[in-house]
């Protein structure tokens, strides 16, 4: 992508997300993959430092709206919402609806291997743009987002989601099946860690699920295998 066609599809996001940046180069930042410099290049900024700012944004956001939607709940009713809103999966959702594929800054190889839609890399994106929000327009910019592309998942939350390791645990329990999680590898610096995590049960192909901790990792392993065995959670 060049400069002109990148500005362009930075504008034409500004105009999906409904605000213009003070400083551009806040959003440009957001939407950078590391693929876009080589080793030479490595001072220059990529979304990495944003997205660690933006999953923190996020989380604020989406638990105070949890606290003030649910007046009634209590740790154990507000968790549950909070994890099924605040992970990849629902971020790669957000992302691809405000289009911010459109608009990454990647390698020419990258962009061959399907990064536009590569989960991981719109997951992080999105978080990266949040932060650039909130840096650039404060608050109330963050929340604006989050509510307008987490739409009706908000809405899904009313009823309190069954989390993929319980759902996991009983059914391999109702199937007299042991069920084991192992640790596959560990990356990242130590303030961001990335877990990949394998989830077993006899009689049925492992699954395996990535997080920033080890029990989001495993949760996405649960997840994963469940939606393998064709269980419905």
């Amino acid at each position: 992508m060049s400069v002109a066609e990148a500005e362009a599809a930075f504008a034409a996001l500004e105009q999906r997300i409904g605000r213009a940046f003070n400083d551009r180069a806040l959003l440009r930042e957001a939407l950078t993959h590391a693929s876009a410099f080589d080793a030479r290049q490595n001072s220059k900024r990529n979304y990495e430092r944003l997205e660690f700012l933006g999953d923190r944004v996020l989380g604020l956001v989406v638990a105070e709206k949890m606290y003030a939607d649910f007046p009634k709940a209590g740790e154990s009713g507000l968790a549950p919402r909070l994890n099924a809103l605040v992970n990849r999966a629902a971020c790669a959702r957000a992302a691809r609806r405000a289009e911010l594929g459109a608009a990454l800054v990647l390698s020419r190889s990258e962009e061959e291997q399907g990064g536009r839609e590569k989960e991981a890399i719109l997951a992080d994106a999105c978080e990266a743009v949040i932060a650039a929000l909130f840096l650039d327009g404060g608050y109330d910019a963050a929340r604006g987002f989050i509510e307008r592309f987490w739409g009706d998942e908000f809405d899904d939350v009313s009823e309190i989601p069954r989390d993929a390791k319980t759902a996991l645990q009983e059914w391999a329990a109702a199937q007299k099946r042991s069920l084991n999680y192992t640790i596959v590898s560990r990356s990242g610096p130590e303030h961001e860690p990335r877990f990949l995590v394998e989830a077993s049960v006899d009689g049925f192909a492992p699954a395996r699920g990535e997080g920033g901790s080890k029990r989001e990792a495993e949760r996405a392993a649960a997840a994963a295998l469940l939606s393998e065995a064709g269980v419905d959670v």
